[in-house]
This record gives structure tokens, sequence and C-alpha cells, in this order.
């Protein structure tokens, strides 16, 4: 069994400009790639991924790089399994129920 503190999250967030015709197309097209390389739409500009390892992180790293669009920003988070259950949402003011971020692991 992986533990808590060798399975990692990743989250890409970004902010691409989306002015013109082509910049639209290249925004749409880096969201593609996300979706492609195993990725999972948080919301519009935040993608999540679960990794087994800091390695599975490096080497998604050098594979998104190529698909980064001029302009914008993008950053990369990455964070163990531990600390992902440690993240508090609210949904409509209330927050959510904790469990499914522990049941994470069991994906694995």
């Amino acid at each position: 069994m992986l533990s808590g503190y060798r399975v990692m999250w990743m989250y890409v967030m970004f902010d691409l400009p989306v002015g013109t015709k082509k910049e639209r197309y290249q925004a749409t097209r880096f969201r593609n790639s996300l979706l492609d390389l195993g990725f999972n739409m948080v919301q519009f500009s935040v993608y999540s991924r679960c990794c087994a390892g800091r390695e599975i992180i490096d080497r998604l790293a050098r594979d998104i790089r190529p698909h980064v669009p001029h302009g914008g920003y993008v950053d990369i988070l990455s964070f163990t399994d531990k600390q992902f259950e440690n993240i508090i949402r609210y949904e409509n003011k209330k927050p959510t129920n904790q469990d499914k971020n522990k049941s994470q692991l069991r994906l694995f």
C-alpha cells in the first residue's frame, strides 16, 4: 500500500489571455493537453491529478511545458496526500465532507 506521504497531488492553475480567436484556441489546446495527460478539471483554470510519487510529478511538469502557450501565467503546485486531507472546501457556504479527500488513497 502506498503511503499518504508518497502519494502526491499536482495542481495546475493558469491565467491565459483569451482576447483574440488565436488566444482562445491556444488556451483551449492547453486545457485539452492537460486532460490528455490525465488531469481533471477542478475549476475552469484549475486542473488536478493524483500521482504515485515525486518522479511522476517531475515527468508531468516536463510534459506540460511544451504545451504552455505564450502569454499568461501557469503555476504548478504539488503536495502530499496527507496535506491534501487538510484542504478546507466550502460549497454554498457550507464545509464539504472531508471524508471524500481521505478516500482518494484507495484509488491505488
